[in-house]
């Protein structure tokens, strides 16, 4: 798990972590697992540290200008070498359009926060809280955390009537709030996540989850047709295996400073990144997936690639990302997209119709 380094993420050396100087709890306040290999990762870190050093003077000097950030080659090739934790909130917000939006209505989260209130839609939003990262102590122990997130996911469900609040929206909004440190900012990260990369990810029918999930089928059938067979002849649903992918955007999924660097692309380039992880992911582990002879093993084998040694070494495995699946135009997933949306509009008809 790499980070943009912190004095925070450091501690002397504790039982069980032999000479390891990295704290069991990184700046973003999540617990590193018992078996969280400390040796690889300080020799990962004595290297990656001098290419975030050198990351972090490039990124000063352009936030340090004082200028929204316009769209270019220049800043989507920075944005790709993972932008720093400190200038995370401002470059999402400016590169995703984010920051446009609030500009058109600077008043509109503490308007939405007035009220009033549908209390149905709070106390469900209440019921979430305590399930949110229960394991990270900043939303563990401090009661500020929970009432901000409280807050970021009340303002939305009343803004977006037809997404309202829905499971999975918290861990989002909560990942947002701990690289944000700030509410309002995460609320307007939310609502460009919500509306504009992922539509139709969080209405009542999930349409447009449910087809990037059979997007996904259909690129794993055209890029690593293998895998493509062995799942479809076990039988294995692409929606049992990925969903928390696409719902969560690989939170609690994958470590969570690769969880960010994946976000810093995805608020630049939009939900085509998703499938890159994925794609990249399944064809890495193409061998293990297709030793796996029945639905249960091939099922847990899909939770394990998510394991993988790479995703450890966010650097590393977001240049996989972009070698591992070739070629995928955006024009590519929109016809994807058309395509399986009029196949499962044709599968809803009755037969009569057909």
């Amino acid at each position: 798990m790499c980070t943009w380094f912190s004095s925070t993420d450091i501690a002397p050396p504790t039982q069980g972590m032999a000479s390891s100087y990295f704290s069991n709890v990184d700046e973003y306040g999540f617990e590193r697992p018992s078996d969280f290999d400390y040796r690889s990762y300080e020799e990962f870190m004595s290297e990656y540290l001098k290419v975030l050093a050198k990351r972090a003077k490039k990124w000063s000097e352009i936030v340090g200008e004082g200028k929204s950030l316009e769209r270019s080659i220049t800043i989507k090739r920075y944005v790709r070498k993972g932008i720093p934790g400190e200038h995370r909130g401002m470059v999402w917000l400016s590169v995703s359009g984010g920051e446009d939006l609030k500009n058109a209505n600077p008043d509109l989260y503490q308007q939405l926060l007035n009220g009033p209130h549908n209390s149905r839609i709070a106390e469900l939003i209440k019921t979430d809280l305590p399930r949110t990262f229960p394991e990270n102590i900043f939303f563990n122990n401090t009661v500020n955390h929970q009432h901000q997130l409280y807050n970021i996911l009340l303002a939305f469900a009343h803004e977006n009537q037809t997404v309202g609040y829905c499971q999975g929206l918290n861990y989002i909004a909560g990942l947002l709030l701990l690289v944000t440190k700030n509410e309002e900012t995460a609320f307007w990260l939310l609502k460009v996540l919500i509306e504009k990369i992922l539509p139709d990810y969080y209405t009542p029918t999930m349409d447009g989850l449910l087809t990037d999930i059979d997007v996904l089928a259909e690129l794993v059938r055209l890029k690593i047709p293998e895998v493509h067979h062995h799942v479809t002849s076990l039988e294995l649903p692409w929606a049992l295996i990925t969903t928390k992918w696409f719902i969560c955007l690989f939170a609690e999924v994958l470590p969570i400073e690769t969880t960010l660097r994946i976000w810093d692309c995805l608020f630049y380039e939009g939900s085509k990144i998703i499938f890159r992880v994925a794609l990249t992911l399944i064809k890495r582990n193409k061998t293990n997936l297709l030793s796996c002879q029945d639905f249960t093993l091939l099922a847990d084998c899909f939770k394990g690639i998510t394991k993988d040694s790479i995703v450890l070494q966010c650097h590393e495995f977001m240049q996989s990302i972009f070698k591992v699946p070739g070629s995928l135009p955006r024009a590519t997933i929109v016809k994807l997209r058309t395509k399986v949306s009029q196949e499962r509009e044709l599968q809803k008809r009755p037969k009569l119709e057909r």
